[in-house]
């Protein structure tokens, strides 16, 4: 059994590091040669755990080597517009001004119900709302709405309002994010100052965010 762990938490670290050294797309996100990657490595970690007779070298190194292979090839496409094409495909635009292409839907093979549920998870209910639908090279539909259906910004009633950065967690769980506080500008002394006007220390604090003007919220540990 102590070989069987022992060889899990190798091939574990090893599946990690590889897909960490791909990058860090969501699987949703994944180019088709990414996709075939990763399920061939999956598939290979699996060999020495159900045959503990089989060299655990025999699931690392076939790992590595499509990993490399897929690093290469990820470097090629950066310098080959060409190359990248023919890998990853390219985008093909499926709504034109409210108008359906159907040519393009069936060279993907892409169902008008397949349409429409990507539509409405993008709260569009009619494609004749729609200026532009693209099916991305992961199979993602991007949408641009006609101007009539696109939410009003500041720039359509003409409000001049600075852009502020979101609040970042400055304290996790009692736990200081010091690179949080460098990136706006804070230190722990402003930190320690706005958490002693809750009456806590950074050690009793659960949760605390900040724009870089005041703590909000601040939750305590409970």
């Amino acid at each position: 059994m102590s070989i069987i762990f022992i060889r899990s938490a190798l091939l574990y670290i090893v599946v990690i590091f590889s897909v960490r050294l791909m990058g860090k797309r969501q699987l949703g996100e994944l180019q088709p040669s990414e996709l075939v990657i990763t399920i061939l490595i999956s598939n290979i970690a699996t060999l020495p755990l159900e045959n503990p007779s089989v060299p655990l070298l025999t699931g690392i190194l076939p790992i590595l080597a499509l990993v490399c292979f897929e690093v290469i090839m990820s470097w090629l496409s950066l310098r080959s517009k060409k190359l990248r094409k023919l890998i990853s495909g390219s985008p093909k635009v499926i709504i034109r001004n409210g108008k359906i292409v159907q040519k393009t839907m069936r060279e993907l093979r892409f169902t008008i119900d397949d349409l429409l549920v990507a539509l409405r998870s993008q709260q569009i209910f009619t494609p004749e709302e729609v200026q532009f639908a693209i099916v991305e090279t992961t199979g993602t539909v991007s949408v641009y709405p006609k101007s009539a259906y696109r939410p009003l910004t500041q720039l359509d009633i003409e409000l001049d309002k600075p852009s502020e950065n979101p609040p970042s967690v400055v304290v996790s769980d009692g736990i200081v994010i010091e690179k949080a506080l460098t990136a706006i500008g804070r230190d722990k002394r402003w930190l320690n100052r706005q958490l002693k006007e809750h009456g806590l220390t950074p050690e009793e604090t659960f949760l605390a965010m900040t724009d870089g003007k005041e703590l909000s919220p601040v939750i305590k540990r409970e």
